[in-house]
């Protein structure tokens, strides 16, 4: 598909990237001519089809290039997350079988060097190719060169190979819809991350169906790339949706300027999680706090009309007039808005990676452009449900795409089959028969309601429904998700297993909780002397107060518990993707649980 974009459009804008304040353009003859290279200085090492590349550094063109120059060849590319600690790493090269390790940056190369000096080491890795040289200039190891080095191989392997260029040609031609491309390793919250085996069918099933569902696929293309390209949300809805349609996918600096990159590019499609939502969402709010009272009551009774719009067309009763009111609060104060966040010309937002608070959700409908929810995972290559216009309740996750079929077991528990499906996971037979069945269908281990509109609401994993004492089962994450619709509140998990009563284990937003103390004068020197003072404590309790009223007394947060120390990837507290490691939590968090039950403690 890179051949022919080449090809059709060589020198159209493909990729962009800032550099010293400049967006720098690259053309699609430049991306497919840097990741020929890639694909030549990777043969001039030795690999082979079926092999395996890792790659491990931030978003930028060189990731791009390194992903396809290895795809060209027949072997497979193998993200990782540039947070990950070395360990982390050590586990997935050494797993994967990595022969070669291409890093972003100073950080990544001296992660993969202790990782080779380290348990055992990586004997089966061979070479080191870093992107970003800075700080390397005294590095003395063999295996390690830099990007550009590599590319001086591949053009050096042409000249004394004459016919490369016609073997890596039949090369790209003899690649099959159903090899496997790319190896997805899973965020790994209740074990080790298992490495899922994607096809290329499965990556351009899921990136087509998805822009025809949505209507952008014969719209111009402009993205922005921020999340990890080695989840796959990114690399199918980024990289893989970019070779689909066309257009341009711009760089952000850093995941610290998404906000201000989403409004210098304003994409016209745009994937996020949900803290990037909220962030977006809570940047205005507090810049709002910050003007003066007019402009403060003017946009609060905007928004509270723009509410009782949202209500309407959330039960399916907008109208005309409706319509009209909405067409004078977007002259009013929505279009600027828009412009602000940088949505004043995206036509499809998604919302991926995991459940968001209904208030972030409402906040997007109410000025107009609400945020889509979809519904899939790294085994489905991607989103198998989605919500398109007529089908957008907040809460819902969409119907199927077309191909999917999707039925519910006994206990709830959603079970898929579509193109998107994978083939397995790598050296693990045992997970692999687990998870899919005879017949194509995946067992997903999420637990799933069909809402009276058609479109299915996913209610928790599982594995992490609690059942107390009395036998109650509940969900925990819609809980937790009604808790952290606080700014102040960053992270919240539910426990109770085998308890009488609900608890609830808090981390409090440093940032929004900091500025509340600030205003109040109370003192403090950093995240634990301000999760120690008596007034945050009671700020929680109004938070756990308020949200209990959103639920049933079983479902109630009886006692809850603030962590004295943020949550960390390199604790092993979070996973690569910011998820709890609910596994983690009776070994990480005895403190916080000996308050929530002292009589255990």
């Amino acid at each position: 598909m890179l051949r022919q974009r080449a090809a059709m459009h060589g020198d159209a804008r493909a990729l962009r990237e800032k550099d010293y304040g400049i967006w720098n353009p690259y053309s699609w003859r430049h991306y497919y001519e840097t990741a020929r290279a890639v694909a030549l200085g990777l043969l001039s090492l030795g690999i082979k089809p079926g092999d395996r590349v890792a790659i491990a550094g931030e978003n930028t063109p060189e990731w791009f290039y390194a992903d396809l120059g290895t795809q060209m060849i027949g072997a497979i590319a193998v993200g990782i997350y540039p947070t990950n600690p070395w360990m982390e790493l050590q586990y997935i090269v050494k797993h994967s079988g990595a022969r070669v390790v291409v890093t972003g940056d100073q950080e990544q190369t001296d992660k993969v060097l202790d990782a080779m000096a380290n348990n055992g080491g990586l004997p089966g890795l061979e070479a080191i190719v870093c992107i970003d040289m800075k700080g390397l200039r005294h590095y003395r190891q063999s295996t390690l060169m830099s990007f550009e080095a590599l590319c001086q191989r591949g053009l050096a392997y042409v000249r004394e190979n004459p016919d490369a260029n016609a073997a890596l040609d039949r090369m790209i031609s003899q690649g099959g819809p159903d090899d496997v491309c790319i190896l997805v390793y899973t965020s790994g919250t209740t074990g080790p991350p298992k490495g899922a085996m994607l096809t290329h069918r499965n990556l351009v099933y899921a990136a087509y169906t998805y822009a025809e569902a949505v209507g952008i696929a014969d719209k111009p293309f402009e993205a922005v790339s921020y999340l990890p390209l080695c989840h796959v949300a990114e690399r199918c809805y980024g990289m893989v949706t970019h070779l689909v349609l066309g257009g341009t996918v711009s760089f952000a600096e850093s995941i610290d300027t998404v906000a201000i990159n989403i409004r210098e590019i304003a994409p016209t499609f745009f994937v996020g999680v949900p803290r990037i939502y909220e962030k977006l969402q809570q940047g205005f709010l507090f810049k709002l706090g910050e003007s003066g009272q007019i402009r403060q009551r003017l946009t609060r009774a905007c928004l509270a009309w723009g509410r009782k719009l949202s209500d309407r067309r959330q039960a399916g009763k907008e109208g005309l007039l409706d319509l009209a009111a909405y067409g004078l609060l977007y002259l009013l104060m929505f279009r600027n808005l828009q412009r602000h966040l940088g949505f004043a010309y995206s036509r499809h937002r998604l919302c991926a990676g995991a459940s968001i608070s209904p208030e972030t959700l409402r906040f997007f409908d109410i000025i107009g452009r609400p945020v889509s929810q979809g519904y899939g995972l790294t085994e489905s290559g991607g989103v198998a449900f989605i919500q398109i216009a007529d089908h957008h309740r907040i809460g819902g996750c969409g119907l199927p795409l077309p191909q999917t079929e999707w039925r519910l077991d006994d206990d709830g528990e959603i079970l898929l089959r579509n193109p998107g499906v994978f083939k397995g996971y790598f050296l693990d037979e045992k997970a692999s028969t687990a998870s899919l069945e005879a017949g194509g269908w995946l067992r997903t281990g999420d637990i799933v309601e069909v809402l009276d509109n058609g479109e299915i609401a996913v209610v928790d994993r599982k594995k992490a429904i609690i059942i107390t004492a009395g036998g109650k089962n509940i969900a925990p994450s819609e809980i937790e998700n009604a808790l952290k619709d606080s700014e102040f509140v960053k992270e919240a998990i539910v426990v109770g297993e085998a308890k009488k009563f609900l608890g609830a284990i808090i981390q409090v937003d440093y940032d929004n909780v900091g500025r509340w103390a600030r205003d109040r004068a109370l003192a403090y020197t950093n995240y634990k002397s301000l999760s120690q003072l008596p007034e945050v404590h009671e700020l929680v309790e109004r938070i756990v107060n308020d949200t209990n009223k959103r639920f049933a007394r079983v479902e109630n947060i009886r006692r809850f518990a603030i962590l004295e120390k943020e949550l960390d990837h390199d604790d092993g507290e979070l996973t690569a993707t910011q998820k709890v490691r609910r596994a983690m939590i009776e070994k990480k968090f005895a403190r916080e649980l000996a308050i929530i039950y002292p009589a255990e403690g």
